[in-house]
């Protein structure tokens, strides 16, 4: 099962919750009512339908991936590129364990603060190059990359893509028992440092591999003496764009200042023309881009970088075409990641399961096992939500602060191995890890996390 192993499991899962739907009968709730149903079968067609509705829905998503790809592509063809990486793990030789520990740190803020984990794709293949670069082995670089953005997840603050929908169905701000959150943050944070270090202190990845690695991930650089100065600014636009638009500066902080300039611009008038209307066309403000306005600046980044780096233009279309093809695996893997989702949502027979769990009055217990449920069957954490929150909240006894953090803890710990975790299965396809070998890395991991989030849960209940 190594050659195409990622697409193996996702299809596997699929094929299983396939049958669920031939096994179980399918429920709703009404309010707090539970009310039963029939069982809805899916059939063979439905398994390509559903696909197709995946694409129609979540295409943007598997679009944003081949774009990054195809991102990367020209950055390949400038040579400038492998340059850079070169320098910097020159630069970092003897502070390998420090930088590693400083990107796991970064990506975790930068997920619980502002809530990038899908637009932090942009740098996952940068990332993934500089830390092969360093030594490490494929399996540490979904360590750092993979497990920082879960933890950050786990223990969102701010970021409101991860906590709008439970905000809304508690009733709840974002401030609501933040310290838990934070507190969260540092623990899962201080897990992850010290079973990656302790992995790579054991890891016994061969030379050979290692060195494969690096010639298939990182691009050469050798010779170039073209400046690195425009790539270190278009990476400092990136990140500093991502994050000045990403920010829910309007919903959570209140702030409309971005919102009135965007206004102002796009509101604009030569001699009663509204140039930069017609010009840019519709424009989201900062604090309401998503990964298509993110998508659109690599794209026009892309074209800068060629021109700057004199590359011709057939040359770049070819970048283009190399760089989307390695993307096309985790596209294709994102489209029937949700082709899943589009199953479990249009044959809920998992709401029959969450019944069975849950009872009139709260329960810490039947609530964690109903949250890890959720999120393992729903890669989207407000169908994950969606599909049980509202019902805890009207049962007696209920905390609600303690089910924010609950759902949102457990769903972060969950997509650490979860087949249906869009972001894991995607960097797995793209350096060819097997699923198998990634569960027995992490699995340690997995369960101190789980134990520290249900300790966290047992004393914020009792407070």
């Amino acid at each position: 099962m190594k050659k195409h192993n990622t697409l193996k499991v996702v299809l596997l899962t699929t094929l299983v919750l396939f049958l669920c739907t031939w096994i179980f009968k399918t429920a709703s709730f009404q309010g707090s009512a539970y009310v039963a149903g029939e069982r809805m079968q899916m059939g063979v067609f439905d398994l390509f339908n559903y696909q197709i509705t995946s694409l129609q829905y979540f295409g943007y998503i598997a679009l944003f991936v081949l774009v990054v790809g195809a991102f990367y592509g020209v950055l390949n063809e400038t040579g400038a590129y492998g340059k850079m990486l070169d320098k910097l793990a020159s630069k970092f030789k003897g502070k390998e364990r420090i930088v590693l520990v400083a990107i796991m740190v970064i990506l975790a803020l930068l997920t619980s603060f502002v809530g990038m984990q899908l637009p932090l794709i942009v740098f996952v293949p940068f990332l993934i190059s500089l830390i092969l670069l360093l030594g490490y082995s494929k399996i540490t670089a979904v360590f750092a990359i993979v497990g920082s953005m879960m933890i950050g997840i786990a223990g969102t603050t701010f970021g409101y893509t991860n906590t709008s929908l439970l905000n809304q169905a508690l009733g709840l701000e974002n401030t609501n028992a933040i310290w838990v959150k934070i507190i969260i943050l540092v623990l899962g944070l201080a897990l992850l440092v010290f079973n990656t270090l302790m992995f790579v202190a054991k890891d016994n990845t061969k030379k050979t591999e290692l060195k494969a690695a690096k010639d298939e991930y990182v691009p050469s650089g050798k010779g170039n003496k073209k400046s690195l100065i425009p790539l270190i600014v278009i990476f400092a636009v990136i990140l500093l764009v991502m994050i000045l638009s990403l920010l829910p500066w309007n919903s959570v902080f209140k702030l409309m200042a971005f919102e009135k300039a965007n206004n102002a611009v796009i509101g604009f008038k030569l001699f009663g023309f509204p140039i930069f209307a017609k010009v840019l066309g519709t424009v989201s403000s900062f604090g309401n881009w998503t990964v298509m306005e993110i998508g659109i600046m690599l794209a026009v980044l892309s074209l800068i970088i060629k021109f700057i780096y004199n590359i011709k233009f057939d040359d770049y279309l070819d970048a283009i075409g190399r760089g989307a093809k390695k993307a096309l695996k985790p596209a294709l893997i994102v489209i029937l990641i949700y082709g899943i989702l589009v199953l479990v949502t249009y044959h809920p027979f998992q709401l029959a399961f969450y019944n069975a769990i849950l009872g009139k009055k709260f329960s810490l217990a039947a609530s964690g096992i109903t949250a890890i449920i959720s999120s393992l069957l729903n890669v989207d954490a407000a169908y994950a939500f969606q599909a049980t929150v509202p019902v805890i909240a009207t049962q007696t006894g209920v905390n609600k602060s303690l089910v924010f953090v609950m759902f949102q803890s457990l769903y972060g710990a969950v997509m650490l191995v979860a087949p249906t975790s869009v972001i894991l299965m995607g960097v797995l396809t793209y350096l060819d890890v097997p699923y198998q070998k990634w569960l027995k890395a992490v699995w340690k991991l997995l369960l101190e996390l789980i134990v520290v989030l249900f300790i966290i849960f047992v004393i914020v209940s009792a407070i």
